[in-house]
């Protein structure tokens, strides 16, 4: 039984096998504690703190585009009541435009009417003045032949075309008169 006996080990006994299997697995775990496993850790806890860094970078960012944003609507707001102010500005200096034009053409429609005017009146006495003239030139003619002597001399022959023509303005003043009256 004894050969029996030393067949048969006690489980609760370690063998030699355990043994160094436990000191090759505390090496190993010694050398993982010591060597990979604090630079994984480092490595970590860089990589955790970049992403810190890269979240707050980004709020940062985005508070800052925000902000852009709104400035820049802030802008375009100015902007847009700028340029309504400006087109009001235009509107009401166009209309003064106008009105000063309209105003400078009444002004030269009055003065072109007036200057017709006086230009008519100065030909209408000229014109009287150069018939009066013709007429009187004729009346004078005329009465020579009528009369049988010449009426040669000046101051007769305008008294004469004077008193012709004041009789013709009293007969053509009596018809206006007259037909005035019946109208």
């Amino acid at each position: 039984m004894a050969a029996e006996g030393e067949g048969q080990s006690n489980f609760l006994v370690p063998n030699f096998t355990f043994l160094v299997e436990l000191a090759a697995f505390g090496l190993l775990f010694f050398l993982l504690a010591k060597y990979v496993i604090p630079p994984i850790n480092r490595a970590m806890t860089n990589r955790q703190e970049a992403i810190r860094t890269q979240f707050a970078e980004l709020e940062q960012a985005r508070s800052d585009a925000n902000a852009a944003e709104a400035e820049f609507k802030a802008q375009i707001a100015d902007a847009r009541h700028e340029a309504a102010r400006i087109r009001e500005e235009a509107r009401e200096q166009g209309a003064q435009i106008v009105a000063e034009l309209r105003q400078q053409g009444e002004t030269e429609k009055a003065r072109i009417v007036e200057s017709g005017h006086a230009q008519i009146s100065a030909e209408r006495q000229q014109a009287v003045a150069s018939l009066r003239a013709e007429v009187g030139t004729l009346a004078t003619t005329l009465a020579g032949r009528i009369v049988g002597e010449s009426l040669e001399d000046d101051e007769r022959s305008t008294r004469v075309v004077d008193r012709f023509l004041a009789d013709l303005d009293a007969l053509e003043s009596s018809k206006a008169s007259s037909t005035g009256g019946a109208s």
